[in-house]
């Protein structure tokens, strides 16, 4: 059980004393990614009277040579945590592996943190690995290499005494790694949307918004199906001769993306707005007819509920943790992924249903509403407290 100073007089629970808890992360703004995201969300929303934070970053020592800066990592945190009730990695890998370590050589208790599977993501990436993250999450037949990847994010995994993801499909995919799925807790992420005055009308004058608009976001990776989308306009424009489709992020497949637009002789719809801040990706979000993620895989995805926030329709795929956050017909369209017919078939429906569109941009907006700052909160305490 952790030691966490909570006692419970007159069946109440009450801080005595704050938790001291130290965050190693691999990303800290203004560095964009997830576990950036996260630390920020910790430190602006755990109680300050509960919680006393200390945060050590990967960036410090990303300046050294490859091996030195994992050692170095390893020895700051392994310092910093010498008064630490808890210390709590974001990632299995980079910070996972020497947060444990350290915390074990502290006599600290561990929690760690996995939004996604490294290594997948890294054997899709590099060596081509075309299985799904189900497939891979249990099968052993790869190369040393992934093999290596595997056994390190297990390892860092093993010494976790609690886990947090964001959704019940990754605490499935960590529990295939063989870790026990009762120290596994699904905690949902949270959004909150900013403010963006102005009409839709005014909005789109102001950005240049031409045409009936697909928006779509995402690292440009092979897994985030935006070749799908892109292969698919010719057949789609015939329906539609106004349709743009926007794509926001950046990454490895830019060129090749780039080069398929113009090979398909489409290169004037698809419009690529590289990383875009997130005042500035919300206003472009709301303001679209229709908001898209074909991706092979999702563990719980912060663009689908930037969208339902904003008041656009979803268009997803029954990838991941998706279905945990869209009801089919509902909050949203769920298809299956990189299925071209069924894209096309449900882009023409929402282009001329205008109220089915209303219908699941108003239910999305309302579902959303669910995922509160408090809640994400509230779920982060109760693992801290759990046996």
């Amino acid at each position: 059980m952790f030691r966490t100073g909570l006692q419970t007089p007159s069946g109440d629970r009450k801080m005595k004393n704050k938790i001291k808890l130290l965050i190693a992360t691999p990303l800290y703004p203004p560095e964009i990614g997830g576990p950036a995201t996260y630390v920020r969300f910790l430190e602006e929303n755990l109680p300050k009277d509960r919680f006393e934070l200390t945060v050590v970053k990967f960036g410090e020592v990303k300046h050294l040579p490859y091996i030195i800066r994992h050692i170095v990592f390893f020895w700051k945190i392994f310092c910093r945590a010498k008064n630490a009730d808890i210390v709590y990695a974001l990632d299995p890998l980079g910070a996972g592996i020497p947060a444990g370590l350290a915390a074990k050589l502290r006599g600290k208790k561990f929690m760690l943190r996995i939004a996604g599977d490294r290594a997948w993501e890294t054997a899709v990436q590099k060596w081509n690995i075309s299985d799904s993250l189900d497939v891979f999450s249990l099968e052993k037949r790869y190369s040393f290499r992934i093999r290596i990847l595997k056994m390190g994010q297990t390892f860092a995994a093993s010494m976790a005494e609690k886990i947090v993801v964001p959704s019940k499909y990754l605490r499935g995919i960590v529990s295939n790694w063989g870790i026990q799925k009762e120290k596994i807790f699904p905690v949902y992420n949270a959004f909150s949307p900013c403010d963006i005055p102005g009409t839709k009308e005014e909005i789109r004058r102001e950005i240049q918004y031409k045409g009936w608009v697909i928006f779509s976001a995402g690292r440009l990776v092979p897994w985030k199906g935006f070749e799908m989308l892109i292969r698919s306009l010719p057949e789609m424009l015939q329906t539609i001769p106004e349709l743009r489709l926007y794509i926001a992020g950046d990454g490895p497949d830019k060129k090749r993306l780039f080069d398929l637009a113009c090979s398909l002789h489409v290169e004037e719809k698809v419009i690529f707005l590289g990383v875009l801040p997130k005042d500035k990706l919300h206003r472009f979000i709301k303001v679209s007819d229709v908001f898209v993620l074909n991706t092979f895989y999702e563990g719980f995805s912060h663009q689908i509920l930037e969208a339902m926030s904003l008041g656009t329709p979803v268009v997803a795929t029954t990838s991941g943790g998706n279905p945990e956050m869209i009801e089919t017909g509902k909050e949203g369209i769920l298809v299956t992924y990189n299925d071209a017919q069924a894209y096309s078939s449900v882009i023409s429906l929402l282009y001329k249903d205008k109220t089915l569109a209303t219908e699941l941009a108003e239910k999305g907006k309302e579902k959303a509403g669910k995922f509160s700052a408090q809640r994400a909160i509230d779920g982060i305490l109760e693992v801290i407290k759990s046996k």
